[in-house]
């Protein structure tokens, strides 16, 4: 991956017109048949992609190809867990794309064919592409901890991806009795959204001291360290007697036993390293790596995740095809949406300028990230740790 760092990064405005201006140019257009980018995936990145391709050169044919209709951001979604938004605040659908003139298609990618330039899907369909984008999300690895898989986390909810599993999360925690205790299990690094187990603890935690306060958070956690510890764990001691004998948030590191080995459905039980813990509600968010496709693609390394360039996020598995959100190894940014978002308009530049010489200038000076978290909430005071991060715009 071409190596690039915060210090040269600009920031990318909300509108096309700054994107492109910072470049030199306003819309253009690639000369000769109309080209063709198909975007595999409509989350944050994908989406972005394809609306600002079309905002930059409305010739490009672009389809958005994505299984589902119905879209829930993940940043946010632990407001919903505390009680301070609703699911349907967090959903979108994809009809707002049609005005830019996407193309959007409900149906699952079963392939890639790198060579001939075409995208499968389960529906029997083609897709034939000049450049393709594919923004895959996560997956789980699903054999890191023992009795702990995708059925079971129906009842013990990891939602990790938003949506039901928000919902289901959301009524276990209301139909916690007082004196209950929440066990939240984070991932080892990398993953999507690193400062999110924490922040969804202590919005967890607001909630129970308002309408729970004999209850307890118990955080096993396989790190000895975590994003933006010094501003959460200031956050719990003000807020939660954080460090006393009385708080409600108590964090077991990794060296002092937290990684946990095997969940017990049955018995609401964790076992971690050192000792077992029983809980009323488990949250068990497991080890993580690209979304499926990527891995049908071949776009994968050993680790799991897709090594791109960072300056045009190209893939560096397969010519033509451009790997951008969660699933790219875009150090030292994050795995989080802002990034996502970011990473979607350098790619869509790159996409744009392939057969325009004059925008050679490097797309990767476009791209940053403001990864930001709600560390706690108060009814009269509401602090944040260093704001919050809402890049869904480009979902409407």
């Amino acid at each position: 991956m071409s190596q690039f760092t915060r210090r040269n990064f600009l920031k990318v405005t909300g509108a096309a017109a700054a994107a492109t201006t910072a470049l030199g140019y306003s819309t253009f257009a690639i000369g000769g048949a109309s080209k063709k980018v198909v975007i595999v995936g409509g989350g944050i990145g994908g989406v972005t992609a394809a609306k600002y391709i079309k905002m930059m050169d409305k010739s490009i044919d672009v389809t958005l190809i994505e299984a589902n209709k119905d879209y829930y951001t993940c940043f946010m979604s632990n407001e919903v867990l505390g009680g301070e938004r609703s699911i349907d605040s967090i959903h979108f659908g994809y009809g707002g794309l049609a005005k830019h003139g996407v193309k959007v298609v409900h149906d699952w990618v079963t392939g890639i064919d790198a060579g001939k330039r075409v995208v499968k899907t389960k529906g029997g369909k083609s897709f034939g592409y000049d450049r393709c984008i594919v923004s895959p999300g996560i997956d789980f690895r699903w054999d890191t901890i023992e009795g702990y898989d995708a059925k079971v986390a129906e009842k013990i909810p990891h939602a990790w991806k938003a949506g039901s599993q928000t919902v289901t999360l959301r009524k276990q925690l209301e139909a916690m009795k007082n004196g209950g205790t929440v066990i939240i299990a984070p991932p080892p690094n990398p993953f999507r959204c690193p400062p999110g187990p924490y922040e969804r603890a202590s919005l967890i935690a607001a909630y129970l001291k308002k309408h729970k306060p004999k209850s307890k958070i118990i955080i096993l956690d396989p790190k000895d360290k975590f994003s933006k510890f010094g501003l959460f764990t200031e956050a719990w001691k003000r807020h939660y007697g954080y460090g006393t004998g009385n708080s409600m948030i108590e964090w077991v590191s990794g060296s002092k036993g937290g990684k946990i080995e095997s969940v017990d459905p049955a018995t609401m039980t964790v076992q971690a390293d050192v000792e077992a813990f029983k809980g009323d509600v488990l949250n068990i968010i497991p080890a993580q790596k690209a979304g499926k496709i990527a891995f049908d693609a071949g776009l994968t390394n050993d680790k799991g995740w897709c090594p791109i360039d960072g300056k045009t996020f190209e893939s560096t598995m397969h010519k033509n095809i451009h790997v951008i959100g969660d699933a790219s190894v875009a150090s030292p940014l994050p795995k989080s949406g802002y990034a996502a978002n970011s990473e979607a308009k350098v790619c869509a530049a790159a996409v744009v300028g392939v057969n325009n010489p004059h925008l050679t200038a490097a797309p990767s000076t476009l791209c940053e990230n403001l990864c930001s978290s709600l560390s706690w909430i108060d009814f009269d005071v509401g602090d944040l740790a260093h704001g919050y991060t809402y890049c869904c715009s480009s979902c409407r």
